[in-house]
């Protein structure tokens, strides 16, 4: 039996694992309504919910018969104020108010700050930001161990509450103690993605590359206006990116993030990696079965910008409809990819393909495939790369990406447009004649095109060998 969505999408769905969706029957079903890839939060859970959150998602892979990826997110470095004498005072704007280093329970004039980076690189006129933005103070003294600051937003400020620092670089690394003992323990389940949080800087993702290597695909969150700042020496690095709105939306003034998102999109795509759009795309779903015209709107924009897949976090993880959030995304996505205007958008803002052998490969089969009208473009792959590149061209058929391995297949789940099949269902590859073969093969599996249609394949001689994509073929369906 193999996955059959409710509605077959491009673009894909990732869907966050929490309390309201850890049982077998729960993360099936969001399988089958659509969720193409699970996402394991690292800030919340223990290592045992995580590992059987993982076995879960493997066994329910087993039964259905295709790839389930699986993106563990750490948390990265979480910024907070200390507590107050009665768990809470309430600010107000105008007045002065003071961060020190020292761990007295706080009162209406001062908190403790345990972050001394924050302290030893603000500066005058700097903001801070508290409990997502709620909240907000401009520096006006700095000390060895304190800063005086003028009330800007007042309002409610309780214990432990989160705080942002957009103006300044910090410099603390992405990967925490905590970070590098869950990474260890996620690349020891066998997650096909890292997710990395707060990355301002390129050496963020080179400091994680060197821990993770090549067992898992790395995927750099941008929550900071700092790695807005360095975006394309970032996205050179990393295997994957995600528009993180929560904290980006917090830091950046509200007008700028759509621009942002748009931006990274865009170069994603001109680079060849996935791009994910992600937070507050059903927040109503929470608590209510259906989502607002509002965010369904959000939704269709980022399959018009061309995102490889949208997200769910609390909707899926600890909301009370986790099932319809997926549906309801499911069936806005099969609307927006069939009209017209979407397809004629894909057309509009295809790339050009780069001057090596692989890319002009991906650039002509979809070429191919679009004045053929095939029925798929099936990709012969050894790690991926070779559907990641078609999958940057936005074909409008289906691309089907055959793999040997089920990293590489599982890694696919995330691109946009692709659907992974392991291996030749039990014939070898050694020439031309049977990769058409086992090609057809997939193609009759995936049930699409119909007797008589043309199907392009790309692959690479000789057979097997990564990196060697040089190979385009047309043959038809039986």
């Amino acid at each position: 039996m193999s996955i059959q969505h409710a509605l077959h999408c491009r673009t894909k769905i990732v869907a966050t694992l929490g309390p309201a969706s850890s049982d077998y029957e729960t993360i099936r079903d969001l399988a089958v309504a659509g969720a193409d890839v699970f996402r394991f939060n690292f800030s919340h859970g223990s290592h045992e919910d995580h590992a059987a959150r993982h076995a879960i998602v493997r066994r329910v892979e087993a039964e259905l018969g295709e790839p389930i990826g699986i993106l563990a997110d750490m948390q990265g470095p979480k910024l907070r104020v200390g507590k107050f004498k009665d768990g809470k005072v309430t600010l107000q704007s105008g007045a002065p108010f003071r961060f020190d280093l020292h761990d007295e329970p706080g009162d209406e004039t001062r908190v403790q700050l345990p972050h001394p980076e924050i302290i030893r690189v603000a500066r005058p006129g700097s903001r801070l930001l508290m409990d997502d933005g709620k909240l907000a103070v401009v520096v006006e003294k700095i000390g060895p161990d304190w800063l005086e600051t003028r009330i800007e937003i007042g309002g409610v400020l309780s214990n432990h509450k989160g705080v942002n620092v957009p103006d300044v670089a910090l410099p603390i690394p992405a990967l925490t103690v905590k970070d590098r003992r869950d990474l260890e323990f996620a690349l020891s389940l066998g997650v096909d993605y890292v997710a990395l949080s707060f990355v301002q800087r390129p050496e963020d993702v080179s400091e994680a590359r060197a821990l993770v290597g090549d067992r898992a695909n790395l995927l750099v969150k941008l929550e900071k206006p700092q790695a807005m700042e360095n975006l394309e020496a970032i996205l050179e690095l990393t295997d994957a990116v995600m528009v993180a709105r929560g904290d980006l939306g917090v830091e950046l003034p509200p007008e700028n993030v759509p621009l942002a998102q748009k931006r990274i999109i865009r170069l994603a795509r001109k680079l060849g990696k996935p791009v994910v759009v992600a937070t507050q795309m059903l927040e109503s779903m929470i608590s209510a079965p259906t989502p607002t015209r509002a965010e369904a709107s959000d939704v269709a924009t980022a399959v018009f910008d061309g995102a490889d897949a949208v997200m769910l976090s609390a909707e899926s993880a600890a909301g009370q409809y986790p099932r319809e959030a997926v549906r309801i995304m499911n069936r806005i996505i099969w609307r927006i990819e069939q009209d017209p205007e979407w397809q004629a958008s894909m057309s509009v803002a295809r790339l050009a393909p780069e001057d090596f052998v692989a890319d002009a490969i991906a650039g002509a089969a979809q070429q191919v495939a679009d004045t053929l009208k095939a029925s798929a473009i099936v990709a012969y792959t050894h790690r991926g790369a070779t559907a990641f590149r078609i999958a940057r061209e936005r074909p409008l058929c289906p691309v089907l990406g055959i793999t040997p391995t089920h990293e590489a297949a599982r890694r696919m789940a995330l691109v946009w447009g692709v659907r992974a099949f392991l291996g030749g269902q039990g014939k070898s590859v050694t020439s031309v004649e049977s990769m058409v073969d086992v090609a057809q093969d997939v193609v009759a599996k995936a049930g699409v095109g119909s007797s008589g249609g043309s199907i392009v394949i790309a692959a690479g001689l000789p057979f097997g060998v990564a990196g060697s994509t040089n190979l385009l073929r047309v043959a038809k369906i039986p």
